[in-house]
């Protein structure tokens, strides 16, 4: 009788199981294909509510233009990253996100009081060979006037296949008669790695400012050459400003740094198939060397991928300040009629596990809005030597360091083309400079520039003056002005004096920026970045923890304060979060 009862039991079992998988599957395929009849059923409304419109509407439609605002409009509801490319577009976005390649003569443009003018040169292409100057200011290309038109226009124009001629007329400033020249186009490629040499006698430095195809390589080779010299001891990666690019060739750096099979990173999402996980395949080109890696707020995607996967792993030191917080990958499909869709495909993951992403598309707000994950929602994790770092808000520094920002005035210079025209005066005036990384103005010709201002127009408000007439148009509206309009006087006089010596109270960062742009005359992009060393504050912490080699150890290591990596609510975290606000506050 017991064993009849089990088998009955047993076979109840066996029919529930069946009924259940049987009933999951029905369900699974119901659910499925609902999903397949929603879609089709809103494509089907979508291309009828389309023709419709184009037919009946009141007014001629392009439409294209139409359908391209449609889709916009629809993709601008998931992330920034997922965007529709039209055939017109392609080129430009191969150049920004796979390669930066094109046939010109290495010179960027930009468009001032309806002319147009040179606004950087490349050191080795066709423009500086041909002594186009910063300044100069175009007349016509090909015999086509650059009088009103875009800087699209005359790019166009200047663009070309390599080999072939293009015939530029210039206005200089200081030579009477107009400049023409006809330059042989040439293929022009950006470098990823636009710098690489010593900043100091043991520390090599490599700058990186994109990662685009083979800027794994460019890495390779800047690291390799450096290693040459046997006095240097300690690197410095550079990825401050760096917004991102291939995912692949972020796994290649780090790979030069790390041992063969360690995981770098993963990628999961949706659709199992593209679930990765990226280990270092190669032999690394030094497992050993002091690394320190600079990042910012404008440090994204593979910047990060980079960051945080040397972070984890304990292989180097993190400075500057939390980097932008974009934990996306993007796969691009080609669509019909030559157009592309770059979509969001997946979230990656550092080796710990962590995702850094620090916006919440998938829950917006009621208005549209995006926000950031609160701090209870941030999770914990371990580097390899059991340091804590969270996720969710971008990768945080070992060492922070405050960001730079430019005063009122020096925005104020910048904007009105001062510091640039004062730039190009002085390259005419002196035909040569020292090496960038020691030239300074002396206070005599400090002192010039001062005078080339007094009759420059520059007018500027900064935060004191805006918070000031906002407490007045407070004051008035709640009529406290009456008794209050002394102190505000008093106020606006004493702001009007301070700004009236703002040149003499801004003059170390002004003559820095100075000293900057005028080395871009003479040594071009790397003079820029060479004479930037002498104040650059994350260069000189990373120097200053090689040298401390102990300090390097404990912090790879996680003792005392380096424990614990950019806690929620923890001091350092409160400083960057009011730092993002400060950002956000200027945009607007």
């Amino acid at each position: 009788m017991l064993s009849k009862l089990k088998a009955w039991i047993g076979r109840r079992k066996k029919f529930l199981i069946v009924s259940a998988i049987a009933g999951g599957s029905f369900l699974s395929y119901s659910f499925v294909e609902d999903y397949y009849f929603e879609v089709g059923k809103n494509l089907d409304i979508y291309t009828t509510l389309f023709r419709d419109v184009n037919i009946y509407y009141v007014d001629s439609i392009q439409p294209g233009e139409l359908m391209k605002k449609g889709i916009d409009a629809m993709l601008s509801t998931l992330d920034p990253y997922t965007v529709y490319i039209p055939e017109s577009e392609i080129e430009d976005y191969k150049m920004t996100h796979i390669s930066a390649e094109y046939g010109g003569i290495g010179a960027l443009v930009h468009q001032r009081n309806g002319e147009i003018e040179i606004s950087e040169v490349y050191d080795g292409f066709p423009a500086q060979k041909n002594d186009v100057r910063i300044g100069d200011k175009i007349i016509s290309v090909n015999g086509n006037t650059a009088t009103n038109r875009t800087v699209d226009n005359i790019t166009e124009y200047m663009k070309g296949q390599k080999g072939t001629s293009v015939k530029i007329v210039f206005k200089r400033d200081g030579v009477a008669e107009p400049i023409e020249k006809t330059i042989v186009r040439d293929e022009i490629k950006f470098k990823n790695v636009p710098y690489f040499g010593m900043v100091g006698e043991n520390t090599g430095y490599i700058k990186l400012s994109q990662f685009l195809e083979n800027s794994a390589a460019e890495v390779r080779d800047a690291l390799v050459t450096l290693k040459q010299n046997p006095k240097m001891t300690n690197v410095i990666l550079d990825l401050r400003g760096n917004g991102g690019g291939l995912l692949r060739e972020a796994v290649d750096i780090v790979n030069l740094f790390v041992d063969k099979n360690q995981k770098i990173v993963s990628q999961k999402g949706k659709v199992k198939d593209m679930n990765i996980d990226y280990f270092a395949s190669k032999t690394a080109v030094d497992t050993e060397i002091p690394l320190a890696v600079l990042v910012d707020r404008g440090s994204a995607s593979a910047s990060e991928i980079v960051t945080g996967s040397i972070q984890e792993l304990d292989r180097g030191v993190i400075i500057g300040q939390r980097s932008f917080g974009k934990g996306l990958v993007q796969q691009t499909y080609n669509l019909s009629y030559n157009t592309l869709l770059k979509v969001t495909i997946a979230k990656y993951y550092t080796p710990s596990g962590r995702c850094i992403q620090a916006l919440d598309y998938t829950h917006r707000n009621n208005d549209g809005s995006v926000s950031k994950f609160s701090d209870s929602l941030i999770t914990e994790f371990k580097t390899k030597n059991g340091r804590s770092v969270f996720d969710g808000s971008g990768i945080f520094p070992d060492i922070y360091t405050d960001a730079d920002y430019y005063s009122p005035l020096a925005i104020a210079l910048f904007s009105n083309y001062l510091i640039f025209d004062y730039a190009n005066k002085y390259a005419r005036e002196h035909s040569s400079i020292a090496a960038a990384k020691d030239f300074t103005l002396s206070p005599t010709e400090y002192q010039e520039f001062v005078s080339f201002l007094s009759e420059k127009k520059y007018d500027y408000t900064d935060k004191t003056e805006r918070r000031i007439e906002e407490l007045k148009k407070t004051a008035i509206k709640e009529e406290h002005y009456d008794v209050m309009k002394s102190e505000f006087t008093a106020l606006e006089n004493k702001m009007k004096d301070y700004k009236s010596k703002d040149l003499l109270n801004h003059d170390d960062e002004i003559k820095q920026i100075l000293e900057s742009e005028i080395s871009a005359r003479y040594y071009f992009q790397k003079g820029r970045l060479e004479s930037n060393f002498k104040n650059d504050q994350e260069v000189k912490k990373a120097i200053e923890v090689f040298t401390n080699s102990s300090l390097y150890a404990s912090i790879l290591r996680g003792d005392g304060i380096y424990k614990v990596i950019g806690k929620p609510g923890s001091e350092v975290q409160a400083k960057a979060n009011s730092e993002r606000e400060m950002d956000e506050d200027e945009k607007n």
